[in-house]
């Protein structure tokens, strides 16, 4: 198979969808790889690595598109990337199409196959192809969380630490999935209250064994999600459901009783956010205020940090990506019913349902789609 890979064009995206690591890889699998010149610049790896590794160079990202049998990348592809999208041709990448209305009818016209990284599977029920971004996300929104607090950027100016006789910040995490007990780890680490919620009990449980008395764990409920954003000096936006849209746990309504100069950091924006003031940012211009609540709601927030982002991410795809290239769309979702749950659109249909379901589109089986195909 002829696997190609276009260098990232939105706004600040520095992470690329294969190291020449994953292309020595697939070489030796006795498969091509097509790679857009400078497309992993961003990481610190030149295109002699990428040859290196058994890489083709190509001056174009149209000639990527036009010749490659599977498209990997990392972000979903923006509408340049997405009408040059073929039928039959595999795309390989992040996509989060619940709330992209807009992304979802360019695939679908393309008549590609779109496997999105999200809502892949494993036995236990995990996402192991978003959990590393997680895990880089959840890390990065108390770093990006502790500088919006300073008063220089519109925060309250508050040090998460605190220092002798003055009490450490309040940061309240919702969700204790990958994103939120990463977050936690971060705070904790650095010294601050820190009160997790969600509304799973063996989750918390969980929690509470593994941080012990230093991290407070709290069930979600509305009225103490409520009182506990209204105290809160940094609040985390950590949920998610798998393939959906993110529920809104804090309403535009409640700001003005926030403290003025708090922080919201909307972790799950890619996913249409958890705070019904949120609208996506870029890290050239990464926050806003509303009622004197600083909200920072970048979309790619693993991309301010690519090269860790990227070996953390590549080495979770590369086996999955070895399966498309090595058996073809159809054999490998037969094959695999964790793989098969990555499918969100298939020769013009919506194939996941929770992607259907927001959309308001009809929803085609996975397995009927296989068949057609």
């Amino acid at each position: 198979m002829l696997v190609g890979l276009p260098k990232e064009i939105k706004n600040n995206e520095y992470r690329v969808g294969l190291t020449p690591a994953s292309v020595r890889e697939l070489k030796a699998h006795g498969h091509r790889v097509l790679v857009e010149a400078g497309a992993g610049i961003g990481i610190g790896m030149n295109d002699a690595a990428y040859m290196k590794a058994g890489a083709e160079i190509t001056a174009s990202a149209a000639e990527v598109f036009a010749t490659a049998d599977m498209i990997v990348k990392v972000k979903e592809p923006q509408p340049a990337e997405c009408k040059m999208l073929r039928p039959g041709q595999i795309l390989f990448t992040y996509l989060h199409l619940a709330p992209d209305p807009e992304q979802a009818k360019l695939i679908q016209e393309s008549g590609a196959i779109a496997i999105a990284y999200e809502t892949v599977t494993d036995n236990f029920g995990r996402l192991p192809l978003l959990a590393p971004m997680s895990e880089v996300a959840g890390r990065m929104a108390i770093q990006v969380g502790a500088v919006s607090l300073q008063k220089a950027h519109g925060g309250l100016g508050v040090l998460l630490a605190g220092v002798p006789g003055v009490p450490p910040g309040r940061v309240v995490v919702l969700g204790g999935g990958v994103v939120g007990a990463n977050a936690a780890r971060i705070a904790l680490g650095m010294g601050a209250d820190v009160t997790i919620f969600d509304r799973s009990l063996p989750r918390l449980a969980q929690l509470d064994d593994l941080y012990g008395p230093h991290l407070k764990t709290a069930y979600s409920t509305a009225e103490a999600v409520e009182d506990a954003v209204f105290h809160a000096d940094l609040v985390i936006g950590a949920v998610l459901v798998p393939g959906a849209a993110a529920p809104k746990l804090v309403t535009r309504a409640m700001l003005p009783h926030m403290r003025k100069g708090s922080v919201l950091v909307d972790v799950a924006i890619d996913q249409g956010g958890c705070f019904e003031s949120s609208h996506a940012t870029t890290h050239s211009d990464p926050t806003y205020i509303i009622d004197d609540v600083v909200h920072y709601c970048v979309a790619n927030m693993p991309g301010a940090v690519p090269r860790t982002s990227t070996f953390a991410l590549t080495q979770a795809t590369i086996p999955y990506t070895l399966k498309l290239a090595d058996q073809g769309w159809k054999a490998a979702l037969t094959e695999d019913k964790h793989l098969r749950a990555g499918l969100n659109v298939a020769e013009g249909r919506i194939i996941h349902p929770a992607v259907a379901d927001a959309l308001g589109e009809t929803l085609y089986p996975a397995e009927q789609a296989i068949q057609d195909g």
